[in-house]
């Protein structure tokens, strides 16, 4: 290249809005389905800052036919005079100009949520259309917006006794991968803000099909109370006491709440809010909170007596079988990262310790018995942690002693590069010895496992190690598991469960997909686990074959083979087993003409809560969950 190419007439300046299109990314997070339903949380968060500023009550939240969005609220009203420095509505600017708002110190707001004077100009630049109306002042304002342009300026177009805004958009398919809305996932995120919003109403509909128009008025008036109660309800766990622990507290100008109540599960679910913006990635409020609760926990312990030694309670201790939602709200907030993954006030973390810790002792101390029992509940969890630590050595000590040996059924590949090899996981020994044969034993490991395995779900870490049916996956895979996970020393790339198209292997799949979620996570998150998908149907007349992924594969490949003298022969494969080594290369195994899928984990609390929901003990949210999406189930074998 010659450098003296790159001059100042190669440096663009993207005007106005120009930029956002130009990199949607960077605005909101990305093009997929992700960003698409981001459009409407900044919507939405507009309206909601209203609320937490007294002006509004009830918001109303559509999908109309075409995927368009209308949220309108009923609250002051963008104001419509004239800016006096860009000499337009200040309604205007709020949706061509990036980083106009109110939301900057001028009074507008004291607490708000959004993209700080950018999301609703962005939401304008990444739409083919949005249509703004504004009630204020006794009159109807209205104006449109083409991909951020627009061609008349606000006007009024009738008079009113009301106020609030209406905003209606449709995302420009020209930037989205989709432009097609997820109910249920604008369902769980308008349900948080209502359950973070004390009082609020929103009002959520989907009537994109006419014939079957669906919709739930969220409206919580307990607050992060009831999103405890809801945890517990949806997942059908057990709590400990009759009541959620609830504390609330102010400082200057920021305040929090705080609600938790423990359950009879082993698991932590903690979710932390600023300002309505789920911190995915916790932050100083988080970090607050758990440090007050170890430090209630371990006073009340020594003041009271109920420790036979010196030893303390550690941060897992008390938190095992918690749900807790932290909300504060603050003035300031200073986020971490682009998506505001992290909560960086330090000021915060004193604030919230200060909280928690004065106003938990004063309940524990208030409530002997729900005290004790949660206390207990730790003392467990303690137990249960030194059982696992003694069993996490032993393995170590065995592993060593072994040399680290390979289990025994394990036929390795002799390829080391994990860019390179991968490893299938298969359903039973007949099936295994078909995979061993018919691989490619370069780069492909084949590891056999037989019978049902334990329910991770239903049990803590200690009864994982030495499970004759797990640890020959961990030391298979190399990378221990639990707080000793290890990603950098995974010896196989790619991780294939290979299980029976059937009932009992889709409960093996479940099972082991469990057992990575609770205890092997960062393999879910890196993108190592896959799902091979064998066929289900043989269709062959003569020498020609076809195989069969779906019930609709197989009409279209009998079709095609199909002659006025004869019809093709049809075997349901009912098992990998029924497959010889050539046919399970050829359909399966074979990177050329193999059909996998990746498991991936966008939204970790949804995937927490349906592992606890499958494989946990109570059968009522089991059934429920079965019925409410046995809809979506293709190929399912009874």
């Amino acid at each position: 290249m010659n450098n003296t190419s790159y001059n100042a007439s190669e440096i663009q300046v993207l005007e106005g809005l120009e930029a956002v299109r130009k990199r949607p990314g960077m605005y909101i997070g990305s093009s997929g389905p992700k960003g698409l339903h981001h459009l409407v949380y900044e919507i939405v968060d507009n309206a909601i800052d209203e609320a937490l500023a007294g002006y509004c009550s009830e918001i109303v939240v559509e999908i109309l036919p075409g995927n368009v969005i209308q949220v309108s609220d009923n609250g002051r009203g963008i104001p419509v005079d004239i800016h006096p420095t860009e000499k337009i509505s200040a309604a205007t600017v709020v949706y061509t100009i990036l980083h106009a708002g109110g939301k900057f110190g001028g009074g507008g707001y004291k607490v708000a949520g959004g993209l700080h004077g950018v999301g609703a100009s962005v939401v304008n630049a990444l739409s083919e259309y949005l249509e703004l109306t504004v009630k204020r002042n006794g009159k109807v304002h209205f104006q449109r917006f083409e991909r951020g342009n627009y061609s008349e300026q606000l006007k009024v177009i009738g008079d009113t006794d009301e106020t609030g805004t209406t905003v209606r958009f449709m995302a420009d398919a020209e930037i989205f991968e989709t432009t097609e809305y997820d109910y249920e996932t604008l369902l769980k995120r308008l349900r948080e803000q209502a359950f973070l919003n004390a009082g609020i109403k929103i009002n959520f509909s989907d009537k994109r099909n006419p014939d079957d128009i669906k919709g739930e008025i969220l409206h919580y008036e307990g607050g992060i109370r009831e999103f405890v109660d809801h945890i517990h309800k949806t997942q059908g766990l057990e709590v400990l006491g009759d009541k959620v622990i609830y504390l609330e507290g102010e400082e200057g100008t920021s305040s929090a709440e705080v609600a938790f109540q423990y359950n009879d599960s082993y698991k932590e679910i903690i979710l932390s809010f600023a300002n309505n913006i789920h911190t995915v990635d916790g932050g100083m409020h988080e970090t607050g909170f758990k440090n007050a609760l170890l430090k209630v926990f371990n006073d009340y312990g020594k003041k009271n007596n109920l420790f036979k030694d010196e030893t303390k309670l550690v941060g897992e201790d008390v938190r095992e079988g918690i749900t807790a939602i932290i909300s504060v709200k603050l003035e300031n907030c200073e986020f971490e990262g682009q998506t505001k993954g992290k909560l960086g006030n330090p000021e915060v973390k004193p604030f919230i310790e200060n909280l928690v810790y004065n106003k938990l002792m004063y309940f524990f101390e208030d409530n002997p018995a729900v005290a004790r029992d949660i206390f207990d509940k730790a003392m467990d969890a303690k137990k249960a942690r030194e059982a696992a630590k003694k069993a996490r050595e032993t393995a170590r000590r065995k592993s060593a002693m072994e040399n680290a040996s390979m289990p025994g059924k394990l036929a390795d590949c002799s390829e080391r590069d994990i860019e390179l090899t991968e490893i299938y996981i298969v359903e039973g020994d007949s099936a295994g010895g078909s995979a061993k044969s018919g691989r490619d034993r370069r780069y492909q490991a084949i590891l056999p496992l037989w019978g049902k395995m334990l329910n991770v779900e239903k049990a803590r870490i200690d009864k994982v190690y030495g499970n004759e049916k797990l640890m020959p996956v961990v030391t298979a895979l190399g990378t221990s598991i639990g707080e000793d996970f290890d990603l950098s020393r995974l010896r196989y790339g790619k991780i294939i469960i290979m299980a029976d198209a059937d009932v009992d292997g889709s409960h093996i799949r479940t099972l082991l997909l469990t057992f990575f979620f609770r205890y092997m996570r960062p393999l879910i998150t890196n993108g190592n686990i896959y799902l091979a998908q064998p066929p289900l149907y043989k269709i062959s007349r003569g020498k020609q074959v076809r195989y069969a992924f779906s019930d609709e594969e197989r009409d279209e490949y009998i079709k095609e083979l199909s002659t006025e003298t004869h019809s093709p022969d049809i075997q349901r494969y009912k098992g990998l087993g029924e497959m010889d080594p050539e046919q399970l290369w050829e359909t399966t195994m074979n990177p050329e003409t193999r059909t996998m899928k990746r498991v991936d984990m966008e939204d970790a609390v949804k995937a927490d809560e349906i592992f606890t929901i499958l494989m946990g003990d109570k059968v009522l949210p089991r059934k429920e969950f079965i019925e409410k999406n046995a809809k979506y189930v293709k190929n399912l074998d009874i």
